[in-house]
């Protein structure tokens, strides 16, 4: 596994600190009871820290998520559950938030989602 670069995952964190944490939570710890429905059906925002799912995506879901936002095929709703942000973050900050989030998990979730990022790419 490549090194994270520490410059991107400081601008990273900034970004997720604007634009992220008032939904996913400061320290990326997401939403309490983020398991359980609410009162529209659906699934509250979830952490993207080692306790979560996050890491189970490779950069190019993440990427994907990010830009055109998310309707969790589980909920009970049809509106996009985690907003787009392909018209408010660049390319560049959306690609620092996930290096940022690399840094909240285990060394065995980063190497799964390495792993399911290089399948993505082809080169497995």
């Amino acid at each position: 596994m490549p090194p994270l670069d520490p410059h991107v995952v400081n601008f990273g964190r900034e970004v997720y600190q604007q634009y992220c944490a008032s939904c996913h939570g400061a320290k990326a710890e997401g939403t309490p009871n983020w398991q359980k429905r609410d009162e529209r059906g659906e699934l509250p925002a979830p952490p993207h820290n080692a306790e979560g799912h996050t890491w189970r995506h490779s950069d190019a879901m993440l990427y994907d998520m990010i830009s055109k936002g998310l309707r969790d095929p589980f909920n009970k709703t049809t509106r996009l559950t985690m907003p787009a942000f392909a018209d408010v973050l660049s390319p560049e900050q959306i690609r620092a938030v996930i290096t940022y989030l690399k840094t909240l998990w285990t060394p065995e979730q980063r190497q799964f989602q390495a792993e399911e990022t290089m399948q993505d790419y082809g080169y497995c």
